[in-house]
């Protein structure tokens, strides 16, 4: 059946709601989800976010990243809005890039439990160097525990030519 019945999406609280506020504080508790109507066959669903910005925990300055999430869903999928705002939610939070990533997996992976997601993070550079984290995930003893082996294996096999981005 195609289409989405209106008791399939009461979850679904943001999008479309003209009175959106923009939390300036890391909050996990934004993301929303709906029900995957077809977790018979596998897809990727695959998020590029051009606009993320945390601050250095050190310095206090701020970082700025294009942001890839790619998942195959299982039951649940999130909703883009949602994930929109849980991603402007690290405009104030003082993390390093890396811990950014595994946060956003993470809270990914509670709202969803995806069968496979990564999490690739390409910060501009700052000082002369850039930083590029990656970290994914499968469900465990399943073929995607084994695909995201692989993946984290052969992510970068044919790095980009960085022009400063």
């Amino acid at each position: 059946m195609s289409g989405r019945q209106h008791h399939e999406m009461e979850d679904i609280t943001l999008l479309g709601n003209q009175g959106t506020k923009y939390l300036t504080e890391y909050d996990p508790s934004i993301l929303e989800s709906f029900d995957n109507k077809h977790p018979y066959r596998d897809y990727f669903v695959k998020f590029n976010c051009p606009e993320f910005t945390s601050l250095c925990p050190i310095t206090g300055q701020p970082d700025f990243a294009t942001i890839y999430i790619s998942y195959i869903p299982s039951i649940r999928m999130v909703e883009s809005k949602s994930l929109k705002l849980y991603l402007f939610s690290f405009r104030n939070h003082g993390d390093f890039h890396e811990d950014c990533m595994n946060i956003i997996m993470n809270d990914l992976i509670k709202l969803m439990d995806p069968k496979y997601i990564e999490v690739w993070g390409k910060f501009t550079p700052r000082g002369g160097i850039s930083i590029d984290p990656y970290c994914n995930y499968g469900q465990s003893g399943t073929k995607y525990e084994e695909m995201a082996q692989y993946r984290l294996m052969n992510h970068d096999m044919y790095p980009e030519k960085v022009d400063n981005r």
